[in-house]
């Protein structure tokens, strides 16, 4: 049974200051690496392992990846001032239907390194009044800013993090 908590059921506060956006940079910048250092050294079987049938590690590796659209389409949604942040596939059928299994983790990685590059330079592109914008949530049904699009992103790459690192250290 995991001890990471249910994405899902996380509440979240955005009540931290529009200036801690660097150090939310930051550790976006990061979690690539921390991924690629997680998964280093392991063989396939351990990274395709599935656990109560639930997701494998290279399929949460995956998972981050595919989800990397999703993060840039919120950001052009506040360069565009949408009335409504993009809705998420809650189903995660991209993720479900990709087979990252059958893929060579290698793979998986330099292309989420690349695609988080291009939400990072795509952010890196605004201006700072931006990261006080705030548009609504279409699942969590509360306004959000720019800065707080940024920590969600941030917390969810740690969820799946957690959830591989539960995976990768706990014996059958």
């Amino acid at each position: 049974m995991s001890q990471v908590p249910t994405w899902f059921e996380r509440k979240f506060e955005f009540s931290f200051p529009v200036e801690l956006h660097p150090n939310l940079l930051a550790r976006l910048r990061g979690t690539p690496a921390r991924l690629e250092e997680t998964l280093r050294g392991r063989s396939h079987k351990t990274l395709t392992r599935k656990v109560e049938e639930k997701w494998s590690t290279q399929e949460h590796a995956g998972h981050l990846l595919d989800l990397e659209p999703l993060w840039l389409a919120r950001v052009d949604d506040y360069v565009a001032a949408r009335h409504q942040l993009t809705v998420a596939d809650l189903k995660n059928r991209r993720t479900h239907e990709a087979n990252h299994n059958a893929r060579p983790s290698e793979e998986i990685l330099t292309e989420f390194r690349a695609a988080r590059e291009r939400l990072l330079k795509r952010v890196d592109e605004l201006g700072g009044s931006l990261f006080a914008s705030a548009i609504p949530h279409p699942r969590l049904k509360t306004p959000m800013r720019l800065v707080d699009h940024l920590f969600f992103v941030a917390e969810h790459d740690d969820h799946h993090l957690a959830r591989i690192w539960e995976l990768l250290n706990t014996s059958r």
